[in-house]
């Protein structure tokens, strides 16, 4: 007899685990709702949902993203299952909508005049993924993307662009882990005007979830070839102007990108947003 407390035992179909998630509350995700994250007891409002994704702003300021799985988070003591609010067929069209990122912006978008700070990133890939699925917010608080093509020259290019108080600088770096070559330019730079913020991947193509393109994983790349058409040929995709259209069409939202480039957009949006007395 197996007497494993831990073994996935079934009951009429449905194993242990799926009915112990199915036990939990199903709790709308609403804004501004005051959730705990259980594993981490991190504690905060909702900011953004996917059912894939949730962020949460803790009494700081901070912004934190977690995948949601049943059971994640508590509300009011209760352990629940965030899913997405439901609407009745006799609402009203509301006067907001959900932006690609999840978060909530006005159904009729004004874009703002264009502010001094920008928000700088590798390459075209890059800005291309922003402005997919941040754009709204982008064009709402009037944060410019400019891609930099590399970053070797990147100490004398902050230099120039002279970062202050009023025009501040987030970059946004791939590879950044330790000991890489990004991050030794990136620990060259120190100014209380400039956020470097990056990811682990080699490359922005590897933040797209490996699910969304319908792969298992990323394949690997020896060091030394070049990178996007090793992936390519890997995975059968063709030229790289090929492959890069496959990426770009699996990413819809903020759920298709893997959690360290979007926690670290977050911080760039964060930092760069215009003080609240000057938003419109």
């Amino acid at each position: 007899m197996d007497d494993d407390i831990l073994a996935d035992r079934s009951v009429g179909g449905v194993s242990g685990a799926k009915r112990l998630s199915q036990s939990y509350r199903q709790l709308p995700a609403k804004p501004d709702l005051m959730l705990v994250h259980r594993s981490t007891q991190l504690r905060g409002r909702l900011l953004k949902f996917t059912d894939q994704l949730v962020v949460i702003q803790d009494r700081s300021g901070g912004r934190h993203t977690f995948e949601n799985h049943p059971g994640s988070f508590a509300h009011n003591g209760e352990t629940v299952t965030l899913v997405r609010p439901g609407r009745g067929p006799a609402e009203s069209e509301p006067a907001t909508r959900r932006s690609a990122a999840g978060g909530v912006v006005a159904a009729e978008q004004v874009a703002r005049v264009a502010q001094a700070s920008r928000l700088w990133v590798e390459g075209d890939h890059d800005a291309r993924f922003l402005e997919r699925v941040w754009g709204d917010e982008l064009r709402e608080l009037g944060i410019v993307v400019e891609p930099m093509r590399g970053i070797d020259d990147l100490v004398a290019a902050v230099a120039a662009f002279a970062p202050r108080a009023d025009a501040r600088l987030a970059i946004l770096v791939d590879h950044l882990v330790p000991g890489s070559k990004e991050t030794r330019i990136t620990q060259q730079i120190r100014d209380p005007n400039v956020l470097i913020l990056g990811h682990p991947y080699v490359d922005i193509w590897q933040c797209v979830r490996p699910r969304s393109l319908g792969i298992d994983s990323w394949p690997e790349v020896p060091k030394g070839e070049e990178f996007k058409a090793g992936i390519c040929k890997r995975l059968g995709w063709g030229s790289t102007t090929e492959g890069w259209k496959r990426v770009l069409s699996a990413v819809n939202t903020f759920a298709d990108l893997e959690p360290e480039l979007v926690g670290a957009v977050e911080q760039a949006l964060d930092m760069l947003a215009p003080p609240l007395e000057d938003s419109p």
